[in-house]
């Protein structure tokens, strides 16, 4: 169904996301080629954050990678371009602040007169997003939205700081959302966010060229101590347990931090994302990236619930059950 643009749809009960993309440039970067690069090893990423390699994107900008996301996406919906009327695009490593990233988007897949917006809450920023596209479908202002997590974090990190260097990689993931039917129950469920701005320099990305700047200790022991309660504060908003959980998806920051929240959570038995070993950390993008993966080897059943959370720069965190596409 294609929305004339700047004509709203009515409001409805709820939205889900119908399917999902994802995309990584061609160039690997393992633990090894990094050892020659910094005073570092293997071994000693491994046991500190659980990496074994890293994506890392030369001539491709964010909004490329957003749209290559995007394009697998709405291939993988059964809608085209003529039915999308809202792009909203979580990053916080594009370097243009002007045209932004989801308009670029927009012009590459020719998508015609969209609502477009970028939203920048570091790696909570794909949860923040996919919040507010399901508040504009629920409002009657969208029926078919892209949400997108797109970074570039290599092209901001510090390849002479051995404490920052191993972590981050650049990728994209991308899901279509549209409004349920009549009678359908949603598939995205109430958004728990918020943050601990009094822990704002915790990790920072400021002035003119910056590098990513982080305080590795403070954040793993905020992550471990705050995340398992507000976890489970997502999964009652939705009326479920963390037991009921097919999937837990939580931003892909460190191995150390994802499976002990994990088991704090009891979600063990359940499938727990860890791209984090293949990927590395990419903010914004991590929890699509992963999600569309799990969804493409068809490790979670559809329809079934999964926890997507998000915890970063800012410091903010938000997350929602979603059900799975």
């Amino acid at each position: 169904m294609t929305v004339d643009p700047g004509h709203p749809a009515g409001p409805t009960r709820g939205s889900k996301i119908v399917a999902m993309g994802h995309y990584q440039p061609a160039r690997v970067l393992t633990n090894e080629d990094l050892s020659k690069m910094v005073d570092t090893s293997d071994e000693w990423i491994r046991d500190r954050v659980g990496i074994v390699t890293r994506r890392i994107a030369d001539n491709e900008t964010v909004a490329d990678m957003a749209a290559a996301a995007a394009d697998k996406a709405l291939a993988n919906s059964g809608l085209t371009a003529a039915d999308i009327d809202l792009i909203a695009v979580a990053t916080c490593s594009s370097i243009d602040r002007c045209p932004n990233v989801a308009t670029r988007v927009a012009a590459k897949l020719g998508v015609t007169a969209p609502a477009a917006y970028d939203i920048n809450t570091a790696c909570s920023g794909y949860e923040y997003a996919l919040a507010t596209v399901d508040h504009a479908i629920r409002a009657g202002a969208a029926r078919n939205a892209i949400v997108i997590g797109a970074e570039k974090l290599t092209d901001i990190t510090d390849w002479t700081d051995r404490s920052s260097c191993v972590l981050f990689g650049d990728g994209a993931g991308a899901a279509v959302v549209s409004a349920v039917a009549d009678g359908e129950e949603p598939g995205i469920g109430p958004v728990l966010w918020g943050s601990a701005p009094e822990m704002g320099n915790v990790l920072t990305i400021e002035g003119w060229r910056p590098y990513i700047q982080q305080n590795g200790q403070t954040v793993f022991r905020w992550a471990t101590f705050a995340l398992p309660a507000l976890a489970e504060k997502a999964c009652t908003a939705a009326g479920i347990t963390p037991k009921d959980l097919a999937a837990f998806v939580p931003h892909q920051a460190n191995l150390r931090i994802i499976e002990p929240l994990a088991r704090k959570l009891g979600v063990e038995d359940a499938v727990v994302a860890k791209d984090i070993v293949e990927s590395g950390n990419t903010s914004a993008a991590s929890v699509p990236l992963a999600l569309s993966k799990l969804i493409e080897r068809r490790e979670v059943p559809s329809g079934a619930p999964v926890l997507l959370f998000g915890f970063g720069g800012g410091l903010t965190y938000a997350g929602q059950v979603i059900r799975c596409p």
